[in-house]
Order: structure tokens, then sequence, then C-alpha cells
């Protein structure tokens, strides 16, 4: 897809805004488009940042760009890093089938590697070759050339980074001064494949389980009233699973929002009976909320989300930047105004 000139914005008055980015592998690649294209709005400061898996790692490389090089050094640090990421993966036999290449279909659903991992995946865990050899996850070392974790600590930009206790299923949010390479590879820990990441004497898988990606400590912790989400797992489906499939794809979907809109069910209660005469009360009656999503998602698979040929996520760069140009073209003078994802209708029916 060739990516498309846009004409910039005209300028606004200084806004402070927050990001939720929820994780999805290389779905992930949805977001980084998304950033791309919210960095061609000066106007908009972004003070916080909620992620989980792959939206820890668009977080923090977002962020680390940021205090380095402003708008631009962010938007090549993401760049670079999903670059380094589409490298790393050609040697990965999770391998499309030249059918699928040859008929554009974008799924691992036919690949040798992925359908034999995925069957053993039900016998077989990563503990039981422990002792012959640890697989090493080849996103360290992308994350640790990347970013200076040390200088993140200090940065302007607030983080929060959802992983989920192995031992207790509770989620975990890292703080901006507690991120390290283990804290991303631990929010983006799938249980099937890597053993849990241990910090600090304790076992955490993907923080999809527990938030993904979490609200609260936007609305809490910062002083910004608009948080944009920007959605990667598809909430709604027309079509009912009827293949196995089908349904374990649908499965992992309704898996890793459930979180999410148990916690926006808990925000929009929290705006209807908070009380705006105190700090806090104030925090949650004024919060809004924005939604960055596309239909693209609803035609992948959850087996794509190991498919980072470059051209995949390119496709994915394009549709985050053309999803965020169709928010903007709607919704951009609501932005610091009201709300343009009414989420309180996921209080119908509760």
């Amino acid at each position: 897809m060739t990516e498309a000139k846009t004409q910039k914005p005209p300028e606004r008055a200084p806004l402070k805004v927050d990001l939720a980015l929820q994780g999805g592998g290389s779905h992930g690649a949805f977001a980084w488009g998304a950033l791309d294209r919210l960095l061609d709005y000066p106007w908009m400061e972004v003070e916080g940042i909620s992620g989980t898996s792959a939206g820890a790692m668009n977080a923090a490389v977002f962020a680390y760009g940021m205090m380095t090089g402003g708008h631009e050094g962010a938007r090549a640090a993401l760049a670079d890093f999903w670059k380094q990421v589409s490298d790393a993966a050609k040697f990965s036999p999770f391998q499309r089938t030249p059918w699928d290449k040859m008929t554009g279909n974008w799924s691992l659903d036919h690949s040798p590697a992925y359908i034999f991992a995925d069957t053993m995946s039900r016998f077989i865990s990563p503990f039981t070759f422990a002792a012959i050899s640890t697989p090493v996850n080849p996103l360290r070392g992308i994350l640790e050339e990347t970013i200076d974790f040390e200088a993140l600590a200090n940065g302007p930009i607030k983080l929060f980074i959802t992983a989920t206790n192995a031992r207790t299923g509770r989620g975990r949010v890292f703080r901006r001064h507690e991120i390290t390479a283990d804290v991303l590879l631990a929010s983006a820990c799938l249980p099937t494949l890597f053993q849990p990441v241990e910090i600090d004497g304790e076992y955490y898988w993907d923080g999809g389980f527990s938030g993904n990606p979490t609200i609260t400590p936007l609305v809490r912790e910062c002083e910004s009233r608009d948080t944009f989400l920007v959605q990667i797992n598809p909430v709604y489906r027309e079509e009912i699973p009827q293949t196995a499939r089908e349904i374990l794809n649908r499965v992992n979907e309704v898996s890793f929002n459930a979180t999410l809109l148990k916690e926006l069910r808990m925000v929009a209660m929290m705006r209807q009976v908070a009380d705006p005469g105190n700090s806090e009360g104030r925090a949650w009656a004024e919060m809004r909320l924005h939604r960055i999503s596309s239909d693209i998602m609803v035609k992948l698979s959850a087996s794509s989300k190991l498919n980072a040929e470059w051209a995949f996520l390119e496709m994915l760069r394009d549709e985050g930047r053309a999803a965020a140009d169709a928010f903007a073209a709607e919704h951009r003078d609501d932005v610091g105004v009201r709300s343009s994802f009414e989420f309180e209708s996921l209080l119908e029916g509760v």
C-alpha cells in the first residue's frame, strides 16, 4: 500500500492527552501507524501512556524517542524498532506458505511450523526442555539496543506497563522508574511460548490477561482528561464462529478484551457517581475517551499476530495512519471538549 500524503491540520492551543495502547503481537504495528500520524498534531502533548504487550513496547519506544529527539525522534524510534522486529523474524520458522503469499492471506493458519507449535503447546510447556535449552526472546536484544532504560526512568512521559502475576493472576502496573527490558518482556510473555519472566522474586505473564491496557492510572495519576485508546482486538464480530480455528480465534479476542471492557464499565459508572467536589471525583467525572480502531482487524486471524513480515507490518502501519486520519476527520473538534467514544453504553444489560 502506498502511503498517502496528508495535509497537516491548523494549529490549536496545546492540550495534554494520554494514550492507551492495546497489545496483540505484530498487530501492534497498527498502533505504530496511529502514533506516527498523531505526531503530526503538535498541539497534542502526551502526558502519560498505558500499554500492554506490544502496546507496552510501543509506549516505551515512543516515550524514549520523544525524550531524545522530540516528535521526529519518536517517529524514527518506532520505525527502527519495528524494522528490527521484522529483520529478526526472517529467521523464525513461523512463515506464510507460498499459496498464502500468492493469495494475499496474512495468516499463519496453514504454516506447518505454526500448526505443529500450536498443537504441541497443548502437551509440552516451555519448562519441558528448560534443562537443555531455555529459548531466548529475540526482543530482548532489540529493546536493550533501542532504549536506555536508566534515561527513560527520568523522562517526561509517565508510563504504565501491565504484566500478569503468574501466581496470583493479578495485574501489576509498572511505573516509569521500574521499567526494564524484563518488564516489557513480561508484559508480552505468552505462557505457551516462554517461561514467565522473574522480576523482584515474582513471575509474570502477558499483561493482556489482567489489563489490556490498564486505564485507571491514566485517570488517577495524570492531569490530562483526554485519553486515546488505540484498539487492536475486535470487540464485535457479525458472524458466529463455527470452525475450530474460528472459535479459538474468537476466544483469543474475547479473552484479551475482557479486562478492558470491565474496566471501561467501571470508568463509566465512576463518571456517573463520582463527586466532582473533590479532586479524584473530578478526574473521573471529567474523563474523555476517544478510540482509534479499524475494521481491518476483523479480517485478521490470531495466528497473524506472529507474522512479522515487513510488508505486513507496513500494511498495518498504513492502516493505523488511515484510522487516525478518519478519527481526526470526524472527531478532531471533540478532543478537549467531550468524549467521542460513548462507552457508557457498555453499562447496558450489566
